[in-house]
């Protein structure tokens, strides 16, 4: 744009010295001059609207850019804080480092914000260490609210549908997401669970949904809507009859009430094929699922390994059926303890599959003792 400035400037001067004839005409010394001149005043000209358009343009981008960098400069200095803050509490730097990389909004909780919330967790969960073993281990559910209120009204509704302390201490430690959600989805659950029981006929849906939440500790942090779809789904495959849902409920099945409806009915599916595939009768599947439903937690890869490894040491499919918790166990502590049990001539049809899933310490008292009575004979 100067450059065209220039020459049209020059080309209009030297036309006007034409005009005034040869013997007007600049010698080339004053040519050189009046060049000089003429691209000086042009050139200073637009370094002076060059450094008003920059500063203009300057001005306009402090304006846009100062927000955003105050912002970057408060998450600084909060994440500081957070920082300082987990430091004091005996927070190791590379826990600090995955707490932060696991939950980053943290940085953006003020730190005495922070001391609030850690005072009304020790006041249920009773110690600093406690509170600090929840939080690095569930990070969202101490940095997602500022809302104290919030939190407040939780313990306080909670308490008040007759919870023991220790129920209620346990679902921070162990969920403390329900802490974290605003009061009244607590509150759509617990009425969700009472108007389930008036719908079966229950007579006391208050200790219903308290026995419910007692016992799976996780349920308030799931959906109504999921909870429905089980039950239906369930009673629909298992046939059980209206009479009887709410006791089967709060005695065995509880623990799959929260398992999404797709994974319980492929699991389902895959067990029924299996075990029929092995002459199996429906009513002997449904009744052990009955007696141990978590037994749907199984994919079907991991009960079908299973049941074959059974059969492979030649434990009868009805055993099995009997005593279904013994596919609770690892593959490899089934395999281990069969071989372990046959070298000793323990004889499965005879003292039946039960050693098979006690725990680690008795297994080894009742091998011991096993041996030592068959020494004996």
């Amino acid at each position: 744009m100067a450059l065209k400035v220039l020459i049209s400037t020059s080309s209009h001067f030297w036309s006007h010295l034409k005009c005034a004839g040869n013997k007007n005409f600049p010698k080339p010394e004053l040519r050189n001059v009046v060049w000089k001149l003429l691209h000086t005043e042009q050139v200073s000209n637009y370094g002076v609207k060059a450094e008003s358009e920059n500063v203009a343009i300057a001005n306009v981008d402090a304006a846009k850019t100062s927000k955003p960098q105050a912002a970057v400069r408060t998450k600084a200095n909060h994440g500081d804080q957070v920082r300082m803050f987990l430091r004091k509490k005996g927070v190791l730097e590379e826990t600090i480092d995955s707490v932060l990389s696991r939950y980053p909004r943290a940085i953006m909780r003020p730190s005495e914000n922070l001391q609030a919330t850690w005072e009304i967790w020790k006041s249920i969960l009773k110690t600093d260490l406690q509170v600090l073993q929840t939080l690095v281990r569930s990070p969202e559910s101490f940095f997602r609210s500022s809302d104290l209120e919030n939190l407040n009204e939780n313990i306080s509704y909670l308490s008040s549908q007759g919870l023991p302390p220790k129920i209620v201490t346990q679902l921070m430690a162990k969920a403390p997401r329900t802490f974290s959600n605003r009061v009244t989805l607590n509150q759509a659950m617990v009425e969700f669970l009472q108007n389930l029981c008036s719908s079966f006929g229950g007579n006391n849906p208050q200790e219903f949904a308290r026995t419910l939440i007692s016992k799976k500790i996780y349920l308030l942090s799931r959906s109504t809507r999921r909870i429905q779809a089980n039950i239906e789904m369930i009673q629909t495959i298992l046939k059980i009859p209206d009479s009887e849902i709410l006791d089967w409920i709060q005695s065995h099945g509880f623990g799959i009430l929260d398992l999404g409806n797709t994974y319980i009915t492929k699991n389902f599916d895959n067990m029924q094929k299996k075990l029929q595939s092995l002459g199996c009768l429906e009513e002997e599947i449904i009744s052990s699922i009955l007696e141990f439903p978590r037994v749907l937690y199984l994919s079907p890869g991991n009960f079908n390994t299973k049941i074959d490894l059974l059969l492979k040491y030649d434990i009868k499919v009805h055993q099995i059926l009997k005593t279904p918790r013994v596919l609770e166990m690892s593959t490899a502590t089934l395999q281990s303890r069969i071989e372990e049990l046959l070298k000793h001539e323990y004889d499965f049809q005879t003292f039946g599959i039960g050693l098979l899933l006690v725990s680690k310490t008795r297994y080894k008292s009742r091998v011991e003792k096993f041996v030592n009575s068959k020494d004996k004979r």
